[in-house]
């Protein structure tokens, strides 16, 4: 199965290192970053091509954009794995809509897309007869999608709930252990790497609402958008509120629900028990589901990372090489 990726950050470059070091008879034809892009039918160099974005910021040949690795690279899938934006969802939905319109498979980590036209781009694949899997856009490593498309097959889905954003979580995890302020905890994740300089989209609960949205319209096809979600962030959050919790055998995490029956959308600080599923540790991710027959699923794993999120990814690939690509 040949691959093009669109998009060669932390992402990019961990499903490329990953397919590259991995038997799994994937060959990737087409390389794309912002500035340049690559093309080869019978496999690129890799290795030359991630060292050379490394040493001069770029990956390939200056003259070749994004847009020319679709329309002319020779691949099965493309990988898009650009920046997530929460307002127009581009570059990315321009991407996925013309490889889907090109007849070819998409795999992606971005959520703004799926966020804004979830509808539209599914009617588009199934159109073209081609897939659109998304399993890397919620819950990092977690194989939510996969869990709710088969593990739990058959069953009705009532209700879910989850640790959306391991930000929040690291933060609100060092205001309870050690009594830091938002402030504090905050600068900590930003030198851990866990926060980016503006953490808007993380503390709001942007973010978290975004992965609700796509959670939402996958499991019952609602058509949500984000403005449907009603969201509190941390970022006002005091110590003396999770002390408060604390006296309660409680603690304070960020919950993202969804619950049809109550026409309930929400991304909040929740008081909850020590002891409840959903309260993780650091940058996890939690999501419990709510089911008529196996009752409630909580799974629980890493929410982000370079690796974590190739591994979701790499889960669509083999997917769609099972399913589409080996019966073609």
């Amino acid at each position: 199965m040949k691959i093009a990726i669109l998009g060669l950050g932390a992402v990019g470059k961990g499903v490329t290192e990953m397919v590259a070091s991995k038997d799994l008879g994937i060959s990737i034809t087409g390389i794309a970053d912002s500035k340049s892009g690559c093309i080869d039918s019978s496999g690129l160099n890799t290795k030359s091509i991630l060292v050379k974005k490394q040493k001069k910021g770029f990956c390939g040949d200056k003259a070749l954009s994004a847009e020319d690795v679709i329309k002319k690279a020779d691949y099965d899938v493309l990988v898009e794995v650009t920046p997530t934006n929460a307002t127009t969802g581009e570059p990315g939905l321009s991407y996925i809509r013309q490889a889907l319109k090109r007849k070819k498979h998409v795999v992606t980590s971005n959520k703004g897309p799926l966020a804004l036209a979830y509808k539209e781009l599914q009617t588009l694949a199934k159109k073209n007869g081609v897939a659109l899997r998304f399993e890397a856009t919620v819950g990092g490593a977690i194989p939510i999608f996969h869990t709710l498309e088969h593990g739990l097959a058959g069953n009705e889905i009532l209700a879910i709930f989850g640790v959306l954003n391991g930000t929040c979580n690291y933060i609100l995890t060092r205001m309870a252990d050690e009594g830091l302020t938002y402030e504090q905890a905050l600068l900590e994740a930003r030198e851990m790497g866990y926060a980016e300089a503006d953490p808007t989209y993380d503390v709001q609960g942007i973010d978290a609402a975004i992965k609700l949205v796509i959670l939402a319209n996958t499991i019952w096809g609602d058509g949500v958008k984000l403005d449907d979600v009603n969201r509190t962030g941390i970022d006002l959050l005091t110590p003396d509120a999770l002390k408060l919790a604390e006296e309660e055998d409680c603690t304070i995490r960020l919950i993202a629900e969804a619950i049809p029956k109550k026409k309930l959308l929400r991304v909040a600080p929740r008081i909850i028990e020590k002891s409840h599923p959903l309260v993780v540790e650091g940058t996890l991710n939690a999501i419990t589901i709510e089911t008529d027959m196996a009752k409630e699923i909580t799974l629980i794993g890493k929410g982000a990372g370079s690796i974590e999120t190739a591994s979701a990814i790499i889960g669509d690939l083999l997917y769609i090489r099972d399913r589409y690509v080996e019966r073609a």
